[in-house]
C-alpha cells in the first residue's frame, strides 16, 4: 500500500468513480470499507481512533470545561444541573459531534451525561477527549486532533469510515486511505489474512474493489 503501484490503483479507482457519480446538490462522502474473513467480532474488538493527515470536515466539539474557549461551545461544571432531564441530554447529543471534557469534571460527566453519551459513543476517554491541562493551547490542540481523526471500530465483520468527500482532490483522498488501511491493519490479529477485500464509495454509489 505504500508504493507508487498501489497509490495508481487507487488513482483509477477515484478516477472511476468520479466518472459514475451523478451530479448531487451537496458534497458526497467519500467512504473506505474493508470487508473482514476469519475475524470474530464477539472475540475481537476494534476500537480506535486513527489520524487521517487532510482534514474531512471541522467537528462541531462541546467541551466540560471551566473556561469559556472560542473554538469550542463549553459546559462549566456548575450548569451540570440543568441537564437532569434526559431529554435535554439527547438534544445536545445530537447537536455535537464530539465531547471533551476536563479530568477533574470527569465524574461529574459520568454522572450527568453518561446515561446518553455512552451509548452514542460520544463519552469523552483518554483515547480521545480528556485534558488534565485546561488552557487555550491544550484545548486548540486536542480539537485539531479531534478534526484530523476517524473512529475504527468492529461492530460486525465489515469495517466501513467515512474518508474524504468529493471536494477534497485525489491526492489528500489516498493520503487519508494510506493512514486508516495503515491503522486497521496494525489492529488485525492476522493482518492482510483477516482482510477479505478493499473497496471506495462515494456516499450515494456503488463501492469499487481496490487490489491491496
Amino acid at each position: 500500500m505504500n508504493n507508487l503501484k498501489h497509490n495508481l490503483k487507487l488513482e483509477k479507482a477515484l478516477i472511476e468513480i468520479r466518472k459514475n457519480a451523478k451530479e448531487r446538490k451537496f458534497d458526497q462522502s467519500i467512504d473506505l470499507i474493508v470487508n473482514l474473513k476469519k475475524f470474530d467480532v464477539k472475540k475481537t474488538q476494534i476500537n480506535i481512533y486513527a489520524s487521517l493527515p487532510n482534514k474531512i470536515k471541522d467537528k462541531k466539539v462541546c467541551g466540560f470545561i471551566e473556561s469559556k474557549n472560542d473554538a469550542i461551545d463549553t459546559i462549566p461544571k456548575k450548569n451540570f444541573p440543568l441537564y437532569k432531564d434526559k431529554k435535554k441530554v439527547k438534544k445536545l447529543v445530537a447537536k455535537y459531534d464530539f465531547f471533551i471534557a476536563s479530568g477533574p469534571n470527569m465524574p461529574g460527566v459520568a454522572t450527568t451525561f453518561g446515561r446518553v453519551l455512552g451509548p452514542a459513543g460520544k463519552m469523552p476517554s483518554p483515547k480521545m477527549g480528556i485534558i488534565m491541562q485546561e488552557n487555550e493551547k491544550a484545548i486548540k490542540d486536542l480539537v485539531d486532533k479531534i478534526n484530523h481523526s476517524v473512529r475504527i471500530q468492529t461492530k460486525e465483520p465489515s469495517i466501513k469510515i467515512i474518508i474524504g468527500k468529493q471536494s477534497m482532490n485525489d491526492e489528500q483522498i489516498i493520503e487519508n486511505v494510506k493512514s486508516a488501511y495503515s491503522a486497521i491493519l496494525h489492529e488485525l490479529p492476522l493482518k492482510k489474512d483477516n482482510m477479505k477485500s478493499v473497496m471506495i464509495k462515494f456516499t450515494m454509489g456503488k463501492p469499487l474493489r481496490v487490489e491491496v
